[in-house]
């Protein structure tokens, strides 16, 4: 039985580097090389992984806004469960029945973003009262930042500036070093670790295969990408959206509750 939960995202150029964070949390000198078979990239969702919205909802509170000056309509999304999909498939599951196609919204992509953002800007402010980091979140990806092992990337159904201004936002911009993909690149979330694959392979100049890879996510959405592109998937607990039985349904490679305990996540990930 599903709970009740939501959805929650500077613009940045389109450059794969991420900007670099101005948060008052020091960056550690990055780990000294492996040997390619050894290492292993994390990419990670946001929204109910890293992060979530203070109150259960707020993501409809600006996305509703900006389809509506976009489009002239919101659709169906005031009553759509939308947890683990790209905006792009929000945008285009709510809209289909109005007679919009995923080609009507990728011919308006870039005036999507800027509504987006101008109305995601309003809403949150500084974003002080309207994010928080999950438990445990930043002590592990210091963990994992840490270790020569692992190199950490974002995969996540947000638009890219969404993306960047909620990690700005929360402070944890620095942890990712790695160019990753993101929810305005695609209708399709299984699409998106194969675009970010892609990009760190040339980033690193590195042959890394797919299973080397780990999916970090809190839906069932997140499982079903990792598999489809044929990496390893770690699923958290920690979203507003399904229970955990849902995520064992979804049979993820490795299942924790959360990312508190720091000895077990880096336990599950060497297992991986």
């Amino acid at each position: 039985m599903a709970k009740t939960k939501s959805n929650g995202h500077p613009t940045v150029p389109a450059s794969p580097r991420p900007p670099v964070s101005e948060s008052s949390h020091p960056r550690v000198s990055p780990s000294p090389a492996l040997p390619i078979s050894d290492c292993r990239i994390l990419l990670w969702d946001i929204d109910g992984t890293l992060m979530r919205s203070t109150r259960a909802g707020s993501f409809k509170d600006y996305t509703i806004p900006m389809l509506e000056e976009v489009f002239g309509t919101a659709g169906r999304l005031p009553e759509m469960k939308v947890s683990g999909m790209t905006d792009l498939q929000i945008v285009g599951e709510a809209l289909k029945h109005k007679g919009f196609t995923h080609e009507h919204i990728r011919e308006r992509v870039h005036e999507l973003r800027e509504s987006y953002m101008k109305a995601m800007r309003k809403f949150t402010g500084n974003g002080d009262e309207v994010f928080e980091v999950l438990p445990g979140v930043r002590t592990a990806l210091q963990a994992v930042h840490d270790h020569p092992r692992y190199q950490s990337a974002l995969v996540t159904g947000n638009i890219e500036p969404a993306a960047w201004l909620k990690m700005e936002i929360a402070g944890l911009s620095e942890f990712f070093t790695l160019p990753g993909a993101f929810g305005d690149e695609s209708h399709d979330r299984r699409d998106l670790p194969a675009l970010a694959a892609e990009r760190i392979r040339r980033h690193l100049q590195m042959d890394l295969a797919p299973e080397q890879f780990i999916v970090i996510g809190d839906t069932p959405n997140d499982i079903e990408c990792a598999k489809h592109f044929g990496a390893r998937s770690l699923a958290v607990d920690t979203g507003r959206f399904y229970e955990i039985e849902d995520l064992v349904a979804c049979e993820p490679d490795a299942l924790l509750p959360d990312l508190t305990d720091i000895d077990l996540l880096m336990q599950t990930l060497g297992n991986l």
